[in-house]
């Protein structure tokens, strides 16, 4: 599969209705962005069934019914997390057994109304005694039988990587990255490119701290059934120095005539071995916000700048430049 460099996440539009929730969220907003997205050149739209327990999926499935055929992206979800629809505000469960795995593929299929998954990545890993070989079989197995074209993990450290691949090419790895969480590029994505393996990372404006928009007043009033309330990274003294990246980043983006969302994204897109970068949004609008990150070539100087904030900041950690 060619895919663009930025996919749309269909996280947030799953709603608020559930443990891990962006609070609440109009369908007729959702399908608006994903079609806005497709029209200004995204070819992929990443979700999961987990992404308010199925909802995200009937909504990704409903915005595709109403595209023509040739022109719908590809669609990436996700399985391995459980969940009970008498408690929804639980976390959902991390199931590996074969036959969990074989179940939750035809819901998914049923939701988005798709006759083929074109990637399948199981979300984390398993905690319930399935060994990673087990569940990476199970999914080997859907692409033989034509359920699935594509085969991932998200979430999975190199070790656990190195236990699949004995069993079968990993074709793609989705770890959380972004300039304040920055881990993944001497972990996942190193081993990735080793392994010639893609990458999509998610978060790359982390979870919104990295939009320029974003502020303590913000943070303050975040409703209840939104995560990002009960999260560290956006209280005390983390949220301000995530947020100073985010004005380090301003600069630079008026240098190159566009915005810091799309230079967030940008930074993450130039590391070698990242495929592509997963960017959500809840309006169209949002998607005019960083859809430039595709195009963006920064500078030396620029990531010097960037990684000059990062290193005064305290922020996450991880390596500070490609460079």
């Amino acid at each position: 599969m060619d895919i663009t460099r930025v996919g749309f996440g269909a996280w947030a539009i799953g709603g608020g209705d559930w443990a891990v929730g962006w609070g609440d969220q109009e369908d007729a907003d959702s399908i608006a962005a994903i079609r806005h997205a497709v029209e200004r050149g995204v070819n992929w739209i990443d979700t999961a069934a987990a992404y308010g327990l199925g909802h995200s999926e009937e909504v990704v499935g409903r915005a595709l019914r109403e595209m023509p055929e040739a022109e719908r992206p590809f669609v990436f979800t996700k399985c391995g997390l459980v969940w009970d629809e008498a408690e929804r505000n639980a976390l959902p469960k991390r199931i590996g057994r074969p036959e969990s795995i074989r179940t939750e593929v035809e819901a998914s299929l049923k939701r988005l109304g798709v006759e083929r998954i074109d990637l399948y990545q199981m979300h984390w890993p398993a905690e319930d005694g399935t060994p990673v070989e087990e569940y990476w079989q199970a999914l080997q197995d859907l692409k033989q039988h034509g359920k699935i074209r594509a085969a991932g993990l998200s979430n999975h450290t190199p070790d656990q990587l190195d236990a699949a691949e004995r069993f079968g090419h990993v074709d793609s790895v989705q770890p959380p990255f972004s300039a304040i969480r920055r881990g993944a590029a001497e972990k996942e994505i190193a081993w990735s490119k080793a392994h010639e393996t893609g990458v999509i990372v998610y978060s790359p404006m982390q979870s919104g701290l990295l939009t320029g928009t974003f502020s303590q007043e913000r943070a303050q009033s975040l409703p209840g059934n939104d995560w990002r309330s009960r999260a560290d990274a956006f209280r005390g003294e983390a949220l301000t120095a995530n947020l100073s990246i985010a004005e380090a980043m301003r600069p630079i983006a008026e240098r190159h005539g566009t915005t810091v969302p799309a230079v967030a994204v940008a930074w993450t897109l130039t590391w070698p071995g990242v495929t592509g970068a997963i960017v959500g949004a809840r309006r169209p609008d949002q998607v005019d916000g960083w859809i430039d990150a595709g195009r963006l070539d920064l500078t030396g100087g620029d990531l010097r700048q960037i990684a000059a904030a990062i290193e005064a900041s305290g922020a996450g950690s991880g390596p500070v430049s490609p460079i």
